[in-house]
Formats: C-alpha cells, sequence, structure tokens
C-alpha cells in the first residue's frame, strides 16, 4: 500500500497544482514584487496595422464583421482589412467584394486555416499584423490598446481577450465557457505580469509581422504555434484584456465538445512540436509558465484524474478519509453525469456546469490524444455551430 499511497498523494498534488496551486502561487510572486513591468505607457502609437480575417463560410457574419471593423477607434489610413475565405462556397467572397477598402484573397480550393494564413501572410505589407475571427466582434480601442505594446522591443506578439456572450438562457455549455474563460483570462493576465502569457487565441492577437514563421499545413492549434515560436524565440507575448473579441457561445455540448477535442488533438500535436520549449534552462520563466499552463493539462494532469479515482477505490479501506474523498469524487461526476442528463433535456441547472464542463474537458484530452495519435483529425476542421446561427 505504500505505493498506493504515494501515487494517491502525488496524483492529487498535481491535479491541485494544475488547477489551483500555479496560479496562487504566481500571484503570490507577483505580489513579492517578481515579475517584468512593462515598458510601454498609453502615449499615442499608430503604426501602420493589417487585420486579417479568415473567414470560411461565414456570410451570416460578414455585414456585422465589415461593420465593426469600420467602428475600430483607428486612423483610417494606417488601419487595413484583409479576409481570406479560401474554399468558401456560400457566396462569402462575393460578399466582401461589395465592400470598398477590403482586401479579398479566395481561392476556390479548401485548404484549411492554415493554409489560408500562410498564403495571406505573403500579402501582409504592414509592420503588425492582427489575427481575428469573423464570427467575432471587437471593441473599439482594441486596435489602439494592443499596437502601444509593441514601442517595447521585447514584445513579439499581444494576446486580446477572449468574451463569451452569456445570458440567464444559457445552455451548460454557455455558462460553463463563460466561467472558464473568466479564469483563464486572470491566469493569463498574471502570466503575462510575470514575464509571458502562455500563447494566444485565435479570435483575437497580433503579431509583429517579421516575426511569423509558416506554419506546417497540418498544424492544428495556428493561434498557439504562432505565439510560442515567437516566445521562444526570447520575445514576450503580453495579454491585454482591453482589447476583447465578444462571440456567442458553443450551440450545445456536442459542439462544445467537438471544439475541445479538436482543441486537445492540437495541444498533443503541440507539445510535440515545441518540444524546444522543455529544455528549462533556455527560457526558465516560460519554462515554468509553460509546462504549468499548458503541458500538464495536456499530458499528466488528466491522466492523474483517472488515477486518483483508480487508486481511491483501492485504498478506500485503510481509512474514513479515503471514503469520505472516495464519496466526494463519486459525488462531483455523478454531478456531471447529471448536467450532461438536464442539459439534454433543456434544463437550466447551474449548480451542475462546473463539474459538467471540467469533465468534458479532460474527456476532451484522451479522445484528442487518440486522434491525433491515428492520425483522425484533420487540420481542416469542422465549423463549430455557435449559439444563434
Amino acid at each position: 500500500m505504500t505505493i498506493a499511497y504515494f501515487l494517491f498523494w502525488a496524483c492529487l498534488g498535481l491535479i491541485i497544482y494544475t488547477y489551483i496551486g500555479y496560479g496562487m502561487l504566481v500571484w503570490l510572486l507577483l505580489k513579492a514584487g517578481v515579475g517584468t513591468a512593462s515598458r510601454t505607457d498609453r502615449q499615442r502609437f499608430e503604426p501602420d496595422v493589417t487585420l486579417l480575417i479568415a473567414a470560411y463560410n461565414e456570410k451570416e457574419w460578414i455585414a456585422e464583421k465589415v461593420a465593426n471593423c469600420r467602428e475600430l477607434d483607428y486612423p483610417e489610413n494606417k488601419l487595413r482589412i484583409m479576409f481570406v475565405s479560401d474554399g468558401s462556397t456560400d457566396g462569402t467572397p462575393d460578399i466582401l467584394r461589395s465592400y470598398p477598402g477590403i482586401t479579398v484573397l479566395h481561392e476556390p480550393q479548401r485548404g484549411g486555416k492554415t493554409a489560408a494564413l500562410n498564403r495571406a501572410m505573403d500579402f501582409i505589407e504592414t509592420p503588425l499584423v492582427i489575427f481575428t475571427d469573423a464570427n467575432t466582434m471587437l471593441n473599439s480601442d482594441a486596435v489602439r490598446n494592443m499596437v502601444r505594446h509593441y514601442n517595447d522591443p521585447s514584445v513579439g506578439c499581444v494576446a486580446g481577450e477572449k468574451r463569451i456572450r452569456q445570458s440567464e438562457k444559457d445552455a451548460a455549455s454557455g455558462a460553463g465557457e463563460g466561467m472558464y474563460w473568466k479564469y483563464e483570462s486572470f491566469l493569463k493576465k498574471n502570466d503575462s505580469r510575470l514575464w509571458s502569457a502562455v500563447g494566444a487565441a485565435g479570435e483575437l492577437f497580433s503579431i509583429r509581422t517579421e516575426l511569423f514563421e509558416k506554419l506546417e499545413s497540418d498544424t492544428l492549434l495556428d493561434d498557439f504555434m504562432i505565439s510560442l515560436r515567437i516566445a521562444a524565440r526570447g520575445y514576450r507575448v503580453i495579454y491585454e484584456p482591453d482589447a476583447y473579441a465578444i462571440e456567442a457561445p458553443s450551440a450545445g455540448l456536442q459542439e462544445e465538445m467537438k471544439r475541445k477535442i479538436r482543441i486537445c488533438a492540437g495541444g498533443i500535436q503541440s507539445v510535440i512540436r515545441l518540444r524546444q520549449l522543455l529544455n528549462p534552462f533556455r527560457h526558465p520563466l516560460l519554462w515554468f509558465e509553460y509546462v504549468s499552463r499548458r503541458v500538464l493539462r495536456w499530458t499528466l494532469t488528466p491522466l492523474a484524474l483517472a488515477g486518483l479515482l483508480v487508486v481511491n477505490i483501492l485504498l478506500v479501506n485503510e481509512h474514513l478519509f479515503f471514503q469520505l474523498f472516495l464519496g466526494a469524487q463519486l459525488m462531483f461526476y455523478l454531478m456531471a453525469l447529471a448536467g450532461w442528463i438536464v442539459e439534454q433535456r433543456k434544463i437550466r441547472f447551474k449548480l451542475l456546469f462546473i463539474p459538467l464542463y471540467f469533465s468534458m474537458m479532460n474527456i476532451a484530452v484522451f479522445i484528442g490524444c487518440y486522434r491525433y495519435m491515428t492520425g483522425r483529425q484533420s487540420a481542416m476542421w469542422e465549423k463549430a455551430r455557435r449559439a444563434g446561427n
């Protein structure tokens, strides 16, 4: 039983560290004065910028997206708007061409988002490029709040904040997704203050154009790979919560699970391709953040969750503590199962959203890993439906 005891506490410790402990540790380090102070200010800094928008079959969003781009608070002569819409079959390119002042890149063959971005970057002539999606809307100050950070030569990428449009009628997927991104935003903000945010969300992020490295055609997480390869070269990824993209939540649990599986498959791929970041001696702070925030979540921690349940069962007769702890674990997963059941019946019970969403995220890691390792995850993702469309 000595090994079982060790495994129990090792698994529990890893889980607590990954989801709670790391965030608390970074917060304490910042309170103690550890961290990299920003060398930027809010003076007017207005370099030429290209807003690059990937749009595959997005005709229902185009009018709203173009209007949103026109409302951005940035000099019109310094902001170029470019859409890349390879493979669209719903008329998206034709709709876009009807708007003046917009560059439209289109090829009839669909090669996936990664191929489209690789191709589009050859047309970028501005020193900065901002990536965003067609179905996300930006706040009016988003561009200005992002580009000011490039006054600092150590900054190579600026990540905006992703916000989920929420309402009281949200399904479990929407409420869970919203709570998840609020916590993620807290962690990203502290990571950025310590040294660098660990990745960027494709809904809104920017880079120095000269730092872009063409991606492998089968890349699953283009946003993560672009930003982390820049960080691996010694540049910082700054998190800017005052530049945000708002999008609707997934249309339901099935759609959100499909999206999570794709992300987890891409996470495994990214860990393999970014293996140079596993060396703690090249960039120690980045290594600490990357392993704690990403690698553990995509590899060891989901295994620890499964292992904790198995080992707890083996130890259940050893002490009252293990009996109570097993009961708590079973209750948590039963709440997740109940959340799934009531969601299928269109019943909103928010108490069950957190255990359900947490369980979904970790189950998605196993499925995503299997799909990536067996070559069943295509780089040309099927679009996940969003609420309202």
